[in-house]
């Protein structure tokens, strides 16, 4: 069990990091260019969306999909919490600062692409037929193909 909770807090960490990192960079290569900044986020919101898709397919060919869902979605909140909330004050800026309509669009931007990523992730284990419920299904046949038919006499 804690196994567990370390692995979503590494998780979390590691959003959070990509995050700051590409906060760090707007501001300070970056700086008043919002040209630059939106292709600095572009690429944030686009290596969190391949993080988690790795962890989605990493985790879906481990664990029955009931028993990572949850996990990703507590990471997803708790790194959207600290991205929206404490990355802004990070670099020196009210998380407020750009009104409503700004922090909003925060929130939905990041749900898509952690959302986006991680079905990505799922389906091509899916699709490759690597995930925990194709390995299943897959072991079962052999199984069944590896007795032989029982005769029965009457």
């Amino acid at each position: 069990m804690d196994r567990r909770w370390r692995d979503v807090g590494v998780l979390a960490g590691a959003l959070f990091a990509v995050n700051v990192v590409a906060r760090l960079v707007t501001r300070f290569g970056f700086d008043g260019d919002d040209a630059a900044a939106d292709r600095v986020s572009l690429v944030m919101f686009l290596l969190i969306g391949l993080i988690l898709a790795v962890v989605a397919f990493r985790w879906g060919c481990r664990r029955p999909l009931g028993n990572w869902a949850g996990d990703i979605v507590v990471v997803v909140l708790v790194a959207m919490t600290l991205t929206v909330l404490v990355g802004p004050l990070l670099v020196g800026h009210n998380p407020f600062a750009g009104g409503a309509g700004t922090f909003f669009a925060q929130i939905w931007l990041y749900l898509l692409a952690t959302g986006a990523g991680t079905l990505v992730g799922y389906l091509v284990a899916t699709a490759l037929g690597r995930d925990y419920r194709s390995q299943q299904l897959k072991r079962f046949a052999e199984v069944k193909a590896a007795k032989p038919r029982r005769v029965v006499r009457r």
